[in-house]
């Protein structure tokens, strides 16, 4: 078997859990929110949202004291993280996009960061590893978008919330704020996993010698 057969299989070895179901349904959630946003049911879609974000909240905490941490979560997780974030920013870009001002424009630095993630991802799967799981910083800048990023689809510029109860828009510099907050903290996570990418390279060139 090769290496690569091999690492799939490890990847599948005790699958069936609750916290990766949590992360199946976290993934399941995003066409349903996109679909509902595009038609404008934005309290539903933000419901969802909040949903999706909780799941990822508990997930990991599940994982740990119940004592179901599988390799195929480790992988699952940020990848449920990362297509629900891709989702909301496409949706915000959208939703930005006949405004005024550069906050349209700064939410494409989610999108590159999040494709040199996969490629990183891609190269050290072709290569029979697997990317690494979420550090600390990856945990706390994914916190950082959802809070920011919900906050901005509920009360920012025709907030899903806007106008409900005492619920009122925030300023759009406070928005902007928001966003270069949730972009720095986004690199931030990045260039944390660069060291491990390299050491992995690193290892497994080594022993291919």
């Amino acid at each position: 078997m090769s290496k690569f057969n091999q690492n799939v299989k490890d990847l599948f070895e005790g699958w069936n859990t609750i916290p990766n179901w949590l992360s199946f349904l976290r993934i399941a959630l995003i066409p349903v929110f996109s679909a509902l946003f595009i038609k404008e049911h934005y309290v539903i879609a933000f419901v969802l949202m909040i949903i999706g974000a909780l799941t990822d909240l508990v997930d990991g905490k599940i994982a740990r004291k119940f004592n179901q941490v599988s390799n195929l979560g480790k992988i699952l997780d940020p990848v449920a993280d990362k297509l629900s974030q891709m989702a909301i920013v496409i949706i915000l870009i959208v939703k930005f996009w006949h405004m005024e001002g550069i906050t349209k424009y700064l939410f494409f630095l989610f999108i590159i960061k999040e494709l040199i993630m996969i490629i990183g991802g891609l190269v050290l799967i072709s290569k029979g590893m697997r990317p690494s799981a979420a550090e600390m910083w990856g945990k706390v800048a994914t916190t950082i978008f959802y809070v920011f990023m919900i906050a901005i689809i509920a009360l920012g510029p025709s907030g899903a919330l806007v106008g409900v109860w005492f619920f009122k828009e925030l300023p759009s510099a406070v928005v902007t704020i928001m966003v270069i907050i949730s972009i720095v903290s986004a690199f931030v996570s990045l260039f944390g996993y660069v060291p491990g990418f390299f050491k992995q390279i690193k290892e497994n060139k080594e022993k291919a010698e």
